[in-house]
């Protein structure tokens, strides 16, 4: 496990360690289609599921307890994981919602929805106000835009893995 300090500090800036998943339907690898839902704090603001990681707690462990908790299931299986921590900063208007935290760090899986998994938003803290699957080629119509490179470096190397 990486030290938590060494992520928080990167570069000088004080990042929020996270996980984030890529989410792809039950129907992969016959279908390529990514969850994406809408957050309920930022309007029109698309993203996959993440959220930090508690002290002591793994990234694997963060990603299930993170997904039950976003989108109502930990029945997942994992594909793949993007084999750096990546980062970004917040924007002005959301780093002062997020003081300390200049941005996140994050650690990306790569996973699928085992066969009858059941997604459910309307968790006990809702995060999102509603979800969709679309396919790869449709994702930047919806990402938020201070999170398009980090998704486009994320999901072109899986691309070029030859998982989606």
């Amino acid at each position: 496990m990486t030290d938590k300090n060494e992520i928080i500090n990167n570069d000088k800036k004080n990042y929020r360690p996270n996980v984030a998943a890529i989410v792809l339907s039950a129907k992969y690898p016959h279908q390529c289609e990514i969850f994406i839902a809408s957050r309920t704090d930022v309007e029109n603001a698309w993203q996959f599921p993440q959220g930090g990681i508690d002290d002591g707690e793994s990234a694997k462990d963060a990603l299930f307890r993170e997904l039950e908790e976003e989108i109502g299931t930990r029945e997942i299986e994992i594909i793949a994981e993007y084999p750096q921590w990546v980062s970004y900063d917040f924007p002005p208007a959301i780093a002062k919602k997020m003081h300390p935290y200049d941005g996140q760090i994050q650690k990306y899986y790569l996973v699928k929805l085992k066969k009858g998994a059941k997604i459910n938003i309307a968790t006990d803290v809702p995060e999102f106000s509603e979800y969709k699957f679309v396919p790869t080629k449709n994702i930047y119509d919806y990402i938020t835009f201070f999170k398009r490179t980090v998704y486009k470096q994320v999901l072109k190397y899986f691309k070029n893995e030859g998982y989606i």
